[in-house]
């Protein structure tokens, strides 16, 4: 059994799996910028399990799975562990899947999509329709943890039409995952209300009833560092999960890093575009790359007309022009070359 991170860090900081966002390019450029003292785990894109067992089909979508060398060296060098994770219906693909993960990917451990409130995903079963179905979601942990010898963790919300945090939390308490990530909202809410942190309370307290020793960290609609330490103090969470505030601030995992200067927005950006270029070439439709743009291209003289001229870009040569022109047009220094 390999060791169980979650526990080795007070509270733990964890970057949250993003859909068609935290790919390995992306978390490497985050890795650069994060302090190993302010971020722990990374999480991988949402894999289905249905994929990775389908022999024609898995070799697509094991590209959610990913891992570039360079990523790889920063991951090591920082002490930074990363996560895949994986969805889907039925237990014995997440046993397959998980020892596939195990066995031919070098992964720290492997995390249980139990909250994704996709229409599409749930009108399956999968992800936050679980919740519904508790007896389903501890067979897929018990499969999944008979499958791999790392940490098998767990991340859900607080219900699916309605809230029912104490039942379900006490319901996966009873699987022993090694960990429990919380996201403060049910499915149906989505995003259009703020998260309850009231509910990761109630969530601790749970798991502080069962007398067990099972990290419960909190997420939702946290910005920074310090507000994460704050609802840690307020909840009794082992730690923080952070999703979107770092596409306000990439570099919110280390604080007291100086904000960003316009050089460096473009910097990130321009290498952003070279790596996904390099990484992905013709697999991945460039227009994904649009949303990375909004993240970059903001905060400065005329970062709304950079950021309009790039988001109708199709390929790195029309980035590059673009940013040559802004940077004449603007007298600033152009971005670094990128090796």
């Amino acid at each position: 059994m390999k060791e169980n991170f979650w526990k080795a860090y007070q509270p733990v900081f964890a970057l949250a799996p993003m859909e068609d966002v935290t790919d390995t390019v992306f978390r490497e450029l985050i890795l650069e910028l994060s302090n190993p003292e302010h971020l722990h785990v990374v999480m991988s894109e949402f894999t289905s399990t249905d994929g990775l067992c389908h022999e024609e089909g898995r070799h697509k979508v094991a590209q959610r799975l990913q891992v570039n060398e360079s990523e790889r060296r920063l991951l090591q060098e920082k002490g930074i562990k990363l996560v895949a994770q994986i969805w889907g219906t039925d237990p014995e693909k997440f046993y397959r899947s998980a020892r596939m993960i195990s066995n031919d990917m070098e992964f720290d451990g492997i995390d249980i999509n139990m909250g994704c409130p996709v229409s599409k995903i749930i009108k399956h079963g999968s992800c936050s329709a679980l919740i519904n179905d508790p007896e389903r979601a501890k067979a897929i942990i018990q499969a999944t943890k008979e499958g791999s010898p790392g940490p098998v963790s767990v991340k859900t919300r607080t219900g699916f039409n309605e809230v029912v945090t104490e039942s379900w939390m006490s319901n996966l308490i009873e699987a022993k995952p090694t960990a429990i990530t919380l996201h403060g909202r049910t499915q149906k809410m989505q995003s259009k209300v703020p998260a309850d942190w009231n509910e990761i309370t109630r969530a601790v307290r749970v798991r502080d009833e069962m007398h067990v020793d099972i990290p419960v960290l909190g997420n939702g609609d946290v910005e920074s560092l310090p507000e994460a330490l704050e609802k840690v103090k307020q909840t009794g969470a082992d730690g923080v999960m952070i999703g979107k505030g770092v596409f306000k601030n990439p570099a919110l995992f280390n604080e007291g890093y100086p904000e960003l200067t316009p050089k460096e927005k473009l910097d990130l950006l321009w290498k952003h575009t070279l790596l996904f270029t390099e990484t992905w070439g013709e697999t991945k439709n460039f227009a994904i790359l649009r949303k990375y743009f909004k993240i970059y291209a903001s905060g400065f003289s005329n970062a709304s007309a950079l950021r309009n001229s790039l988001m109708s870009t199709h390929s790195i040569d029309e980035v590059k022009e673009i940013l040559e022109m802004f940077n004449i047009n603007e007298n600033r220094p152009e971005p670094s070359p990128v090796s």
